[in-house]
């Protein structure tokens, strides 16, 4: 392990504002995770300097390019960097904190004149490594000693630590994930004994730490982590609760297993959030749906509850309501069905508008992790393979209103008064061409618009929704009796 640092490797813009602080007679170091991970080898994704400047004094240095929008007493300075990781660097005044009143906030924050006073008060010792100009290493609390074993031990006594913030313990498993660490047996325990706590930490922060976790390598390290410790039941009960639940002949793992095998082939595969998010839930529904018991359990419509916990779960952990939408649409597609064999291009035409051609690719990736995770060799057999190749083979032809030979435009020119109608009219003509492409040329649809264009609004609206619910009920009741044929 490294004891000291070529301090002229060090990006530029960091230089520059250190040299500034040690030029007006402050005392600065670089602290904290980029020290950490300058020894580990990786890229530091923020970099962090401490000083005994106070805001005050590191505002008058650095002008307009400082900003101070906190009480903790830290500066952001701005750079002219192209590197995200370097366009803001912060400089933080040493401080001692005082008791925490709610395991997340100190009562008051006390500048502090000595950097063994700032170091004592942070979480694990690899993160309370710092470093001064001359690129020495300095130890406290034997942080190089547990980088070389890889360990994530807590600053002093780690119960004070977690209840100083309690985000600390998710933290934790997060750092032991995206280093390959373990948590020392004292600080695991300290997380055992007081997992309750997470509870008061907000839902947005504990998100952040979950992405990361899930993002990591170590994506199942960390979530088997959280479920030893507690935490897990705290902060995701419905995942928790899949838990010893048994499947059937289908599955050789449990409900819970088969979700982290299942999200194990996403991290192998590099999936991004939103599917990895919908890779661990999709069976999420199956603990409500199950009835009976073993080979022959079934779990029949397991995927419509599971896209509705779903939805709670990241309506709570405050995710954008875009990706809500993608990962609950997703998880209610997920057990989709076409009997090969047998299907209609009319039928693979109302799957691919019925998911949207914008998500058949994330829904074939979601399938090969669900078989895989269920304990078969391949991800994509035979049946899905030739899916695809029905796909692409009917996805020229129309799917949606847009697709039609005909528009909005062209019914209005036929006397049609702006309005539901136009739209009700365009839903009857896309069935019938779903069913017979040779019927979307401009000729017939004119005229299947003057047979139609004097019935009332009412009665067209009625006549577009008997069609759909027709098409509607047909598709379900195949997809139901193929699902109860194949998969269970």
């Amino acid at each position: 392990m490294l004891k000291k640092i070529k301090i002229s490797s060090l990006p530029s813009e960091v230089l520059f504002i250190w040299k500034k602080l040690l030029a007006n007679g402050y005392q600065a170091y670089l602290v904290g995770g980029c020290v950490r991970d300058i020894l580990l080898h990786r890229k530091p994704k923020d970099w962090d300097l401490t000083t005994d400047a106070k805001p005050e004094e590191i505002l008058k240095i650095f002008g307009e390019s400082a900003f101070y929008e906190n009480r903790f007493g830290t500066v952001g300075i701005k750079t002219n960097s192209d590197d995200e990781t370097l366009k803001v660097i912060e400089v933080t005044t040493f401080r001692i904190e005082s008791d925490y009143f709610d395991f997340r906030h100190p009562q008051e924050v006390v500048f502090a004149s000595k950097l063994e006073d700032d170091l004592k008060r942070r979480d694990f010792t690899i993160n309370a490594l710092a470093l001064d100009f001359n690129g020495k290493i300095i130890d406290l609390f034997e942080g190089l000693k547990d980088l070389k074993n890889r360990l994530i031990r807590a600053v002093g006594n780690p119960e004070e630590r977690f209840y100083e913030d309690a985000l600390r313990m998710m933290r934790a498993i997060r750092l032991a994930c995206e280093l390959n660490f373990e948590i020392e047996e004292k600080t695991l325990e300290a997380i055992r004994k007081n997992s309750e706590l997470i509870n008061y930490i907000a839902y947005e922060r504990i998100r952040d730490e979950f992405n990361r976790i899930i993002m990591s390598k170590q994506a199942i390290k960390g979530l088997e982590l959280l479920r030893e410790t507690g935490i897990l039941k705290e902060i995701l009960p419905e995942l928790q609760q899949t838990y010893g639940v048994s499947q059937n002949k289908h599955h050789k793992y449990d409900i819970y297993y088969h979700s982290l095998k299942s999200l194990e082939y996403a991290v192998k595969k590099n999936y991004p959030l939103h599917l990895r998010l919908a890779v661990l839930f999709h069976d999420i529904g199956k603990v409500l749906t199950k009835k009976g018991e073993g080979p022959e359990a079934t779990f029949y419509n397991h995927e419509i509850v599971g896209a509705k916990i779903t939805k709670k779960i990241l309506e709570r952990f405050r995710y954008p309501n875009s990706l809500i939408k993608k990962v609950t649409h997703l998880v209610r597609h997920h057990m989709f069905y076409l009997e090969i064999d047998k299907v209609t291009p009319a039928a693979v035409r109302r799957f691919i508008r019925r998911v949207g051609e914008e998500n058949l690719e994330d829904l074939f990736k979601l399938r090969h992790a669900d078989r895989i995770g269920s304990g078969v060799p391949k991800a994509e057999p035979y049946r899905l393979r030739y899916l695809r190749y029905l796909i692409e083979k009917v996805k020229i032809q129309p799917i949606t209103p847009k697709m039609l030979a005909i528009n909005g435009y062209d019914i209005l020119n036929l006397g049609v008064p702006q309005g539901p109608k136009i739209g009700y009219l365009l839903k009857i003509l896309l069935e019938e061409v779903i069913n017979d492409p040779e019927k979307n040329k401009k000729e017939y649809l004119i005229e299947r618009v003057k047979e139609l264009k004097d019935l009332s609004e009412e009665e067209l609206k009625k006549l577009a929704e008997e069609v759909e619910e027709t098409i509607e009920k047909i598709e379900k009741a195949k997809e139901e009796e193929i699902r109860k044929k194949y998969y269970v």
